[in-house]
C-alpha cells in the first residue's frame, strides 16, 4: 500500500505492534502525527488517509459508508504485517468498529484490540442524520465548529480557498457518515477500550452500556478532561492513556 495511504511517520524496524489510527469526521492523518513521539516502546504510529485529501488530494472523496470502509479495509489489512490496535476518534471509532468486525468476520487478520474515542455507539436507535456537526449547518456554522475544537491551523484561517477546501472535506465526510446504517448482528471480538471527554455534550450517559452491546469482550471505559477533542495537553499524549498499546506488546 502507497506512503500516501498508510502514513508511518517513524519508521521502526524493531516493532512488535502497530497503532493504526483512523481519521474523524473532516479530519486526516495529519492529526496523528506527533503521536509517533508517544508510543510505548515497541509500537509504531500509524494513519490511513482516506481518498480526497493530504496525500490522496487528487482521488475522489468516498461516496457512502461502504465504498469508504471497504477502502480501509484494504488500507489496514496492508499494514496488518503486525499485530495491531485499531483506533478511531468521533467518527473514525464508528468507522473502526465496522472495520474490526468485518475483519473477524472474514478470518483476519483481526485487531488485538480496539480504541474509540468520543462516540456513542453505534445503534439501530442512532439518529445518523442529528449527529454534529450536521449536513444541514451553514459553511460559517462548520467554521464555526472547526474553530471550536482547533481543527483549523492558522494557515488555513487566513486563506478563503483553504477555508473553503476544509468545508469541502467537511461535508463529504458528513455526507459518507450520514449514509451509515448499523450491520444486524455486527459486534467484535476484540477487547474494547473507550475514552470520553468530561464536558462533552454529544456524549450520551450509558455510553459505556452502549458499547458493551457490540463487545464481546468488555469494555473499559475512561473519562479525561475537556470536551470532545480532551484538552490539548490531553489529545497530545492520548495514547500514553491507553492502556490497550502496553498491554499488548509482548514481554521481552
Amino acid at each position: 500500500m502507497k506512503d500516501t495511504v498508510v502514513v508511518r511517520p517513524k519508521r521502526d524496524p524493531k516493532a512488535v505492534m502497530r497503532f493504526i489510527c483512523l481519521g474523524y469526521c473532516g479530519g486526516g492523518v495529519s492529526s496523528y502525527m506527533r503521536w509517533a513521539d508517544v508510543m510505548p516502546p515497541g509500537v509504531e504510529a500509524a494513519a490511513i488517509c482516506y481518498p480526497g485529501r493530504e496525500g490522496r488530494f487528487v482521488e475522489d472523496f468516498a461516496e457512502n459508508w461502504d465504498e469508504l470502509v471497504d477502502d480501509v479495509i484494504e488500507a489496514v489489512v496492508s499494514a496488518a504485517g503486525l499485530p495491531y490496535v485499531l483506533f478511531g476518534h468521533s467518527m473514525g471509532s464508528w468507522v473502526a468498529f465496522d472495520v474490526a468486525s468485518r475483519l473477524e468476520e472474514r478470518g483476519g487478520p483481526a485487531p488485538a484490540a480496539l480504541v474509540v474515542s468520543s462516540a456513542n455507539a453505534p445503534s439501530e436507535s442512532l439518529a445518523v442524520e442529528e449527529v454534529t456537526p450536521s449536513r444541514r449547518d451553514s459553511d460559517e456554522q462548520l467554521l464555526t465548529w472547526m474553530r471550536q475544537f482547533g481543527l483549523l491551523p492558522r494557515h488555513v484561517l487566513d486563506s478563503a480557498e483553504l477555508r473553503d477546501m476544509a468545508v469541502e472535506l467537511m461535508r463529504a465526510d458528513i455526507r459518507v457518515r450520514d449514509s451509515f446504517r448499523p450491520r444486524e448482528g455486527a459486534t467484535v471480538q476484540a477487547p474494547v477500550e473507550l475514552f470520553t471527554g468530561a464536558d462533552d455534550e454529544t456524549i450520551d450517559p450509558d455510553v459505556r452500556e452502549q458499547w458493551l452491546r457490540l463487545a464481546k469482550n468488555g469494555v473499559r471505559h475512561t473519562e479525561l478532561p475537556g470536551s470532545h477533542f480532551y484538552t490539548p495537553e490531553v489529545w497530545n499524549a492520548l495514547p500514553s492513556y491507553m492502556a490497550s498499546l502496553s498491554e499488548q506488546v509482548p514481554a521481552s
